[in-house]
């Protein structure tokens, strides 16, 4: 899982009127599906510059307006999730200050629901942030999920903290089947030993192991192209909602029952 009006250092409620939304979601369409594809033998500036146009009108723009239509529908599932067309987009642009890869794009586009009270960022660089869903779309791999991916040390030590207080809550939102569809958490970046201070016989050695605690599944290309995407999501992040929600309260972070 690898960027809601939120910044990290404060909080607003997202409006829901009918005044802010821009557009409808109607489904996303094969042309953004073949920009990605050619994106990846044509990943310059030059040729992106070029397509631009493309990469505006079939991806950013339904992608802005399925997170407006999924804020809304957060408002009455779990309010304390948000979601702004702005804000909630990861940017296409790949930061390769620090990678050998200097292609200037990534291949995918994808966005991010998370806790009205936490930062919007995502993984190891977001110290404030919290559990939230994302979902992903690839040329040919697209995906949802839900939880809270690589976080950082001081996160991942909360979360732990309450793991090792109570596993049976965890547990047994893990062996809910509905849940079982997608797999159980993933094993991403798991250790192969116990963390510091952790004994090799903790009845929840296995959830301890975990440094991301995700899961999720991949959608069918048909469902991209659907009106009816946000009601998939919403059944499927419905699902998930139990783990996004134990993992908040571990962090400190309040159920919301209205916005």
């Amino acid at each position: 899982m690898p960027n809601s009006r939120k910044t990290t250092t404060g909080s607003t409620t997202p409006s829901t009127s009918a005044a802010r939304r821009t557009a409808e979601f109607t489904g996303f369409r094969p042309a953004g599906l073949a920009f990605l594809r050619a994106l990846r033998r044509h990943n310059d500036r030059e040729w992106f510059g070029r397509h631009r146009a493309t990469y505006e009108t079939e991806l950013k723009e339904p992608l802005a307006a399925l997170v407006e239509e999924m804020d809304v529908r957060f408002a009455t599932l779990a309010p304390e999730i948000v979601g702004d067309p702005k804000r909630s987009l990861f940017r296409i642009h790949r930061d390769v200050r620090f990678s050998s890869d200097k292609s200037p794009y990534k291949t995918h586009v994808a966005c991010w629901f998370h806790h009205s009270d936490a930062g919007r960022g995502v993984g190891a660089s977001a110290p404030h942030g919290g559990a939230g869903f994302y979902f992903h779309v690839e040329a040919d791999r697209s995906s949802i999920g839900g939880g809270i991916w690589m976080p950082p040390r001081p996160t991942l030590q909360k979360i732990r903290a309450a793991i090792d207080d109570d596993h049976d809550a965890l547990g047994a939102i893990l062996r809910e089947p509905r849940l079982r569809r997608f797999g159980g958490l993933t094993e991403e970046h798991a250790l192969s030993r116990m963390p510091r201070g952790y004994p090799a016989t903790h009845p929840a050695a296995p959830l301890l192991r975990h440094q991301s605690f995700t899961i999720g599944h991949e959608l069918a290309t048909r469902d991209l192209f659907s009106a009816r995407l946000p009601d998939l999501l919403l059944r499927d992040y419905e699902q998930i909602l139990p783990l996004v929600r134990w993992i908040n309260a571990a962090l400190g972070l309040r159920v919301v029952t209205r916005r």
